[in-house]
């Protein structure tokens, strides 16, 4: 594995006392990090020395392999995830004048490309324990808004309860789009995230368990959806046609060649970076146990796949979460929110006249939500530093 500067290998072997007067800028024990490693940089290499740097071979390759693993009969790969989300809908057909339901808490990304469309979210508050998609508020939402689609997300990297939301969303005749984003290898009763609704989106950003530094999966069974997708990413390009035709006015959301050759190399590794995550997960609820901060939940059934372990403040220190935040950070340990309540955010609140009180298992859990670091690099000396600190501010 590559590894760190010579100025944090230095820092690591300081006592404690040092690494609380860390200079600004640098990272003892980083929220995330990416497991590249020599063979991943032979690849990028190997392909930037070869001059064929966008849509070819590797990226078929890196397709193949996403749409083996994880169970599915088309992969496509794009630019990154909101690029899927956002062709996922147009392949459906969502547009103008549509409702979309989606959960109220997650990364803006997932409400934004609805409104990108056309179309108008319709929030749906989430369950207590997953930070995921309540069924029940979703059938109470469906029960009084006609929508085109459901977009549950995998919160986290733990799966949403799939089986009762594609139940409720089949009751209304609506197809179901997975932001399955921080869930590549995530599984429910034995079925992989991704392969549930009618089509899966999953995200290669850096904090997640694999990387191309930015990239996007769509995964379908679907063989019309699968030539929709791959004609709307690349300029409307039929990819049948033995010689050039363009037959829609799509878009360029194209994967490059290198981080595909990147991609195919991570893939890999994911089982033993999803295995590491799943112990270090474990130690951390195990180390939680004696503080007020209460660890994340998954489903029963579930494979957790943790591309954040987000737990959860006692309420009364919510309102200097914060502060918590920005003190850790000073002593050398990186740590951050979960993701963010969007009916509540500045655009979402002015677009649809949203208030405290309309959403309020989201009121409760947003503030109270802080990620801890998790990485393949995360060592257990690190793990008791960070909830030793993070006790001695919740003290």
């Amino acid at each position: 594995m590559v590894r760190a500067p010579n100025i944090q290998r230095a820092i690591r072997n300081q006592p404690r006392t040092y690494r609380r007067a860390l200079p600004e800028g640098v990272r003892l024990i980083r929220l995330t990090m990416p497991s590249i490693e020599e063979d991943d940089l032979r690849a990028v290499r190997e392909v930037l020395l070869s001059g064929l740097l966008v849509q070819g071979a590797r990226v078929e390759t890196f397709e193949r392999a996403v749409a083996r693993y994880v169970g599915v009969d088309h992969a496509v790969a794009v630019s990154n995830c909101t690029a899927a989300l956002h062709l996922a809908l147009l392949a459906l057909g969502v547009g103008r004048g549509d409702r979309v339901a989606v959960a109220a808490y997650s990364w803006p990304a997932t409400a934004n490309v609805i409104v990108l469309v056309g179309a108008e979210p319709v929030f749906v508050d989430i369950e207590p324990d997953t930070f995921n998609m309540s069924p029940l508020a979703l059938k109470e939402v469906l029960g009084r808004t006609a929508v085109r689609a459901v977009m549950p997300v995998h919160t986290f990297g733990g799966p949403a309860d799939m089986p009762r939301i594609l139940e409720i969303a089949g009751r209304f005749g609506v197809p179901v789009i997975e932001d399955a984003a921080c869930a590549l290898g995530t599984e429910l009763n034995g079925r992989k995230a991704g392969t549930w609704g009618v089509i899966g989106c999953f995200s290669f950003h850096p904090r997640k368990a694999i990387t191309t530094g930015e990239g996007g999966m769509v995964v379908t069974n679907d063989p019309k959806l699968g030539r929709k997708l791959r004609i709307l990413r690349n300029h409307g390009l039929d990819p049948a046609a033995t010689f050039p035709d363009f037959i829609e006015a799509g878009y360029n959301l194209r994967l490059t060649e290198f981080q595909a050759a990147l991609g195919t190399c991570q893939l890999n590794k994911l089982g033993r970076i999803i295995s590491k995550r799943r112990v270090d997960a474990a130690r951390y609820d195990g180390l939680l146990k004696d503080t007020r901060v209460n660890p994340p939940v998954a489903l029963r059934d579930s494979r957790h796949v943790y591309q954040s372990y987000v737990s959860l403040l006692p309420a009364e220190v919510a309102p200097r979460r914060s502060k918590m935040i920005a003190e850790l950070k000073s002593q050398g340990i990186e740590t951050s929110i979960g993701t963010y309540h969007l009916p509540l955010t500045t655009f979402y609140r002015a677009r649809g006249g949203y208030r405290a009180g309309d959403f309020p298992v989201t009121d409760d859990i947003a503030p109270r939500a802080i990620s801890l670091p998790i990485s393949e690099a995360l060592t257990r000396e690190e793990q008791d530093e960070v909830i030793f600190m993070l006790s001695r501010q919740i003290e």
